[in-house]
């Protein structure tokens, strides 16, 4: 909690005094070391962990500076580059971080504007910084799937091989959410295709193409829009709603287990997941007998079952990511996911998942 109120008030800090910053050192000394040393850990007065006007000579490229070098553990660990707040933030600022990037032992870099957060690392060629961020941070617009990950990079929590291992699904599912975005707001030819094929039995001509874009555009917006009712309803009665990503029916998840039980030769079991499953077991046996506890494993979570039956689900364990999930169902066989930090965190789980139990019996 005390990470995510120094964000916060680094937020409101930025709100309050961005119209009145109008150089880039300005804005490193408001917002970028705030950054640094606030959220982050990092002590920005110690030259030893972090370097300010960090100096990497690079081939004939003599006397440039990076603005900021982050160590750990005696080695350069985070490179940061800053630009002026509200100047967009391109692939062409990072020039330098370019450079720098392949003779530092640093895998991490970040380009900046004290406002938004760019992270990069080497995902497409070794020792060799992406194009493309892997991770994104609007400090005015806060996205909690991005906090975890950001929190990896504190000093005291550095895991920089957890956040390389996770950063592939990040950037990826970063530029899908981007990409969905554009389509609903503005959807293009193959997309539009993509539905009225589904709903329009007749030939999909100029005419209906023109017609369904329409269509296509206004169904998106609803749609998103009834996600919002239905949330705040949610957040009104006090019952938890499951997103629509989410919110598949057991039943119809079941069959999709069957597919992947096929491939269960790329399913792994892990030690972790077996303990969460004797959690929930010594749970619920409370209100049933164990022996019908079960589990199936497959690709996607580690299922926990009544009577070994996929229409009795107790439980979802979804371990198999840098952020750690159970998924706890309702009366409508609904999943919900709540992020969990280890698997003792299961037991804080424990009514949900009696009550689960009760309805099968």
């Amino acid at each position: 909690m005390e990470f995510v109120e120094r964000l916060n008030a680094l937020s409101a800090k930025i709100r309050q005094q961005g119209p009145a910053i109008q150089t880039e050192e300005a804005t490193k000394i408001a917002f970028v070391m705030p950054f640094i040393n606030s959220v982050l850990g990092y002590d920005v007065f110690d030259p030893s962990e972090v370097t300010p006007e960090y100096v990497c000579d690079v081939g004939t490229k003599k006397g440039e500076k990076i603005d900021y070098a982050i160590r750990k553990g005696g080695e350069i660990q985070i490179l940061i580059e800053c630009k002026k707040i509200g100047e967009p933030l391109n692939i062409n600022h990072a020039s330098q971080l370019f450079r720098y990037f392949h003779v530092t032992s640093a895998r991490i870099s970040i380009l900046t504007n004290g406002q938004v957060y760019k992270f990069f690392t080497d995902l497409d060629a070794p020792n060799k910084m992406d194009e493309k961020p892997f991770l994104e941070l609007d400090l005015l617009d806060l996205d909690e799937h991005a906090l975890p990950e950001l929190q990896k990079l504190t000093k005291s929590a550095f895991d920089v091989d957890s956040i390389i291992s996770a950063a592939g699904e990040l950037k990826y599912v970063g530029q899908i959410k981007k990409e969905m975005a554009a389509q609903f707001s503005q959807p293009d030819e193959d997309f539009v295709k993509f539905f009225a094929a589904r709903v329009y039995e007749g030939m999909i001509t100029q005419k209906v193409r023109e017609q369904f874009t329409t269509l296509t555009r206004k169904a998106a917006s609803q749609f998103l829009g009834d996600q919002v009712n239905d949330r705040l309803k949610s957040a009104m009665s006090g019952a938890p709603e499951p997103s629509f990503a989410m919110a598949a029916t057991a039943q119809n998840e079941s069959e999709k287990e069957s597919a992947e039980s096929t491939s269960e030769d790329r399913v792994q079991t892990t030690l972790e997941e077996l303990e969460g499953f004797h959690i929930v077991k010594a749970i619920v046996r409370a209100v049933v007998d164990a022996k019908r506890i079960v589990h199936r494993d497959t690709q996607s979570y580690f299922g926990i079952l009544l009577d070994d039956n996929n229409r009795k689900p107790i439980c979802r364990l979804h371990f198999n990511r840098s952020q750690k999930y159970i998924g706890v169902f309702d009366q409508e066989k609904n999943e919900t996911r709540h992020p969990i930090g280890s698997v003792d965190d299961i037991y804080g789980f424990a009514d949900q998942l009696k009550g689960t139990i009760s309805l099968y019996e």
